[in-house]
């Protein structure tokens, strides 16, 4: 058996971003953390492989630079039934390849001390008081904490007892040939003209051993996302939406490998955290809406990391806290906007939101400069922030007059 301060199940951007951060505030425990991955790198993940620039700006800020091969982004295009918009805000991120990027970020906290045990798949993991212990195919690891950062299918929540929650989608991507009608290489591309499924489909450009290509994909929201009676019925199997997007661009389906990946919304309701044991990541929970994946992990690990150090050093692991931090921070404000936004715009008012983004492109903008993690001008801060608030109060104003009465409904 062996014995560590802090043992983190999961080897991905959440795993490794707690690793590094949680060594950058405590140098003299880095040697005493250990990160458990069930692969070998380099490993390949599912992921569209949009990295906002805040990302790197966080890693930056504590001496990490993951320098692998990426695709600059200055921008995004997006297409609505009620018209389409592409707008650039100058360098906002990259696309970069889950294989080359976990092996990097990997290599960086090994160079801070961080001990890296690769091919240990993780069986079983409790947490008490007294500490934490988890069972893997390449031995037992005890600690005083346990961090959860194995993604949707957590081994680490399921062990704590904790829910998986309805704020789940499912992804399926493909990688491709340019093809005509593509967007500009440097723009992040979101097709959401299909207003059949609660989601959206995607086109990013990528490379792949050199090879200038397109990441194309379809995000489908699970049925009971929404929420009770707010959906037409079981969402459909994002293949399928994809298949059907590649057939429309002349592409033959089966001509591609298809990565088909799962992910989890964070569900304020729900617990991520016991005495001992948190949860990071898509294990804890990210953005529902368009689940922005790695920035957000890297967020998560660097508000675990700064967290842990806190608590380590005073004593106290009972982490009754951590939801509520999260949930506090710039990360859970964030997603809490969007877990908003996501009702309203796969929802019943989608044409109204449709319009409101068109009309007022201050509000993309403004989420654009956020990827980037870059200063908001005040106007345009302020611009947004009343755009969004009228979207929202709008939709649920009108909700509320749908749930009246006829009567009182016509006489508010």
């Amino acid at each position: 058996m062996s014995a560590n301060e802090v043992v983190i199940v999961g080897g991905g951007p959440a795993g490794m971003s707690t690793a590094i951060f949680l060594a950058h505030h405590r140098p003299a425990l880095a040697d005493r953390i250990v990160v458990l991955e069930k692969e070998r790198y380099p490993r390949d993940k599912c992921c569209a492989g949009g990295l906002g620039e805040r990302a790197d700006r966080a890693l930056s800020a504590i001496g990490v630079r993951v320098d692998v091969p990426s695709v600059p982004v200055n921008g995004v295009s997006a297409a609505f039934q009620v018209g389409e918009i592409a707008l650039r805000e100058g360098s906002i991120g990259r696309v970069v390849r889950r294989l080359e990027f976990d092996r990097a970020l990997a290599l960086a906290a090994r160079a801070r001390g961080v001990r890296i045990v690769e091919g240990a798949r993780v069986t079983a993991a409790s947490a008490s008081p007294r500490g934490a212990l988890v069972e893997s195919s390449a031995g037992t690891f005890a600690g005083r904490v346990v961090v959860g950062a194995d993604g949707v299918g957590s081994v680490v929540r399921r062990a704590l007892g904790l829910p998986f929650g309805t704020l789940r989608a499912q992804a399926v991507e493909v990688d491709t040939e340019p093809v005509a009608g593509d967007r500009a290489r440097d723009l992040l591309h979101f097709e959401m003209r299909d207003r059949s499924f609660p989601g959206y489909l995607w086109d990013f450009p990528t490379v792949v051993d050199g090879r200038e290509l397109v990441c194309r994909g379809a995000y489908v929201l699970h049925e009971g996302a929404l929420g009770a009676g707010r959906g037409a019925g079981p969402a459909p199997d994002a293949e399928r939406v994809l298949r059907s997007r590649l057939a429309a661009l002349g592409l033959d389906p089966d001509r591609y490998r298809r990565k088909r990946f799962a992910e989890r919304g964070l569900d304020r309701t729900a617990a991520i955290a016991r005495p001992t044991a948190l949860l990071v990541g898509e294990a804890a929970g990210i953005d529902p809406m368009l689940g922005e994946g790695i920035a957000q992990a890297i967020a998560y690990g660097a508000l675990a990391g700064e967290y842990l150090a806190e608590k380590l050093e005073a004593g106290d692991l009972r982490f009754n806290d951590w939801g509520r931090r999260v949930e506090r921070s710039l990360l859970g404000l964030d997603i809490r906007f969007r877990r908003r936004v996501m009702r309203a715009f796969y929802g019943a008012p989608r044409e109204r939101v449709e319009h409101y983004l068109l009309d007022e492109p201050s509000f993309l903008r403004f989420g654009m400069r956020h990827f980037a993690g870059r200063a908001q001008p005040a106007p345009d801060a302020l611009r947004a922030a009343a755009t969004g608030a009228l979207v929202v109060g709008r939709i649920g104003i009108e909700r509320l007059l749908a749930s009246l009465p006829p009567r009182a409904a016509a006489h508010p």
